[in-house]
């Protein structure tokens, strides 16, 4: 057995650290490795800090290595993760002024077709109707906005 991973923290870097823990809008995992963190310096062993938080040893360690290299930076996902949009805002601005132009109604095969050869985004219909119907919730409409005027 190696010997063991010990991280030693500043008062500055356990208040952040908790800070970090408590905090609302930050994901997840950073939560936990901050966690990972704060049990390493309490005296935990990683064997303790990956069953309670039903982790594998190799990720306690990983964290606490990561939080030697790259310090707070470390705690975060590396950017770059997921699929990379196909269409951009451009796209999606391009077809709402087309819709609002044009006398005639389209479907989602109508569209995806349209912004296929005016644009070369490749979409398929399903996702493309997905995507502006998360688009028109964002920006809102009338009937939605009543129903959660009268809930």
């Amino acid at each position: 057995m190696g010997c063991r991973l010990k991280v030693f923290l500043s008062e500055e870097e356990k208040v952040t650290l908790e800070e970090l823990r408590k905090a609302k809008d930050i994901p997840q995992r950073t939560k936990d490795r901050a966690q990972v963190l704060l049990l390493n310096a309490r005296g935990l062993k990683n064997e303790q800090i990956a069953k309670g938080l039903n982790w594998a040893i190799s990720t306690v360690r990983q964290t606490l290595h990561r939080w030697e290299k790259l310090g707070l930076v470390g705690l975060w996902d590396a950017p770059g993760r997921g699929g990379k949009p196909r269409y951009s805002e451009s796209d999606l601005i391009y077809l709402e002024n087309c819709l609002a132009q044009e006398p005639k109604a389209y479907n989602s095969q109508e569209l995806a077709k349209k912004l296929a050869s005016e644009r070369q985004v490749n979409l398929s219909a399903d996702r493309l109707r997905r995507v502006l119907k998360k688009r028109r919730k964002k920006v809102g409409n009338a009937p939605t906005q009543l129903q959660k005027q009268n809930n």
